[in-house]
């Protein structure tokens, strides 16, 4: 081994960079996205906001009836009983109304001039022309005003807002139909090893998965992944693919990042550009190495595929989140009871993968391991995790705990 490169393998990790210090260190190399597009309304759920948007017009535009029933002056019900009703002619106009008219209207048609309540249906009773009110209504009753739902002028949105499905209708009722929002961001995906094959392998060889899986994560949380070819596990290839992807917004790697012979990234990392942490306090995951290279961050994520979700959660989803400009939502969790103890070694947040039973009341949350981070199916049954803080040596069972349930669309 040259003294630029020294054995890995003996050398091993001297320390693990706590969890929420190398989370720190990784934000702060990355830059939010400043290119924006216009997309049609349709396209904008989820998307971030590049504008500020005022309405240029109410909702609604003029004054609508709050529920089938009938339109007429409230004054002409004034001391309406059931014995001595309130009469008022019938007429079939939308124009307008006189003191002692009424007319048929149905939730959200216009309530003509004149009017200034509904009575509803069912309180009301029709003879004829005429129509018996047996109680009275004040005056705005089941009137939804100008302007009730929306001003013209109003503010609705600056840029760093997300849009959601009511907010795209709210847009919409204004006569919106496109919104200028950032661009998503653009991540590589590059899965390494070169015993990985994408298909049949054969003895010595393994199905990639990593990258599949990663990449799927990055277009949930709002990104746009280039999934590569698989590369070998090569000094001069690894250099070549991350120099290929110094164009997106972010890299990540799945595999060489740890201390073996054939985990080259760390130090291919470094001669490109730094390494801003080795070895994380976290387990499975400990292996994520994160650099920065000309500007763009580099994620590389450990192989073995639990510790590679685990990483990509407390890194990767992060750091795209902040390219978006968005704060990541808390990750939904559910408190249960624990089936089981969950050993862990103190100083290491441990993440251990539970299957929940909700069938019962509290919940009983069974761990199915927490070591195993090659075990991808444990991943796949797992209905979440629990995180065993650094501090602790483990939890006993019967513990009440919270279980994060990182498969969400987050």
């Amino acid at each position: 081994m040259t003294a630029d490169h020294p054995d890995r393998k003996a050398s091993g990790f001297k320390a693990h960079v706590p969890l929420e210090q190398a989370q720190d260190a990784l934000l702060n190399r990355v830059t939010p996205i400043q290119r924006t597009e216009t997309v049609a309304l349709g396209a904008a759920d989820g998307r971030v906001l590049a504008e500020s948007i005022v309405a240029d017009r109410n909702v609604p535009a003029y004054r609508r009836a709050a529920m089938d029933g009938y339109a007429l002056t409230a004054e002409a019900t004034f001391g309406a009983t059931n014995r001595s009703p309130s009469v008022l002619r019938l007429r079939e106009t939308t124009d307008h109304l006189g003191r002692d008219e009424a007319t048929a209207v149905h939730t959200g048609s216009a309530v003509p001039e004149g009017a200034d309540a509904v009575v509803p249906i069912e309180q009301a009773t029709t003879r004829g022309d005429d129509l018996e009110v047996e109680s009275p209504v004040a005056t705005g009753d089941n009137v939804a005003p100008v302007g009730e739902d929306i001003s013209a002028g109003e503010h609705l949105y600056e840029p760093g807002d997300r849009l959601g499905p009511a907010g795209l209708g709210a847009l919409k009722s204004v006569g919106r139909t496109t919104v200028e929002v950032y661009a998503r961001p653009r991540v590589g995906v590059i899965p390494t090893g070169e015993e990985l094959v994408q298909h049949d392998p054969d003895a010595g060889e393994a199905v990639e998965t990593n990258g599949l899986t990663v990449s799927r994560y990055v277009s949930r949380w709002g990104g746009h992944p280039e999934y590569r070819d698989i590369v070998t596990d090569d000094r001069d290839a690894l250099r070549a693919a991350i120099q290929r992807d110094l164009t997106k917004d972010l890299v990540v790697t799945t595999g060489g990042s740890s201390v073996g012979e054939r985990d080259l990234l760390p130090e291919v990392i470094k001669d490109l550009g730094e390494v801003l942490v080795h070895g994380v306090g976290l387990k499975p995951g400990h292996p994520v190495a994160l650099g920065s290279v000309q500007s763009t961050p580099v994620i590389a994520l450990p192989g073995y595929p639990v510790s590679c979700i685990v990483t990509a959660m407390q890194f990767l989803r992060p750091a795209v989140k902040h390219l978006r400009r968005e704060h990541p939502d808390p990750v939904p969790t559910t408190r249960a009871t624990l089936g089981g103890k969950i050993r862990s070694e103190p100083g290491v947040q441990t993440f251990a993968r539970v299957e929940l039973d909700r069938d019962v009341t509290p919940p009983v949350a069974t761990p199915i391991r927490a070591s195993g981070a090659g075990v991808l199916s444990s991943a796949a049954r797992a209905d979440g995790w629990v995180v065993v803080p650094e501090q602790q040596e483990g939890l006993p069972a019967d513990e009440t705990v919270s279980v994060e349930h990182w498969e969400a669309r987050l």
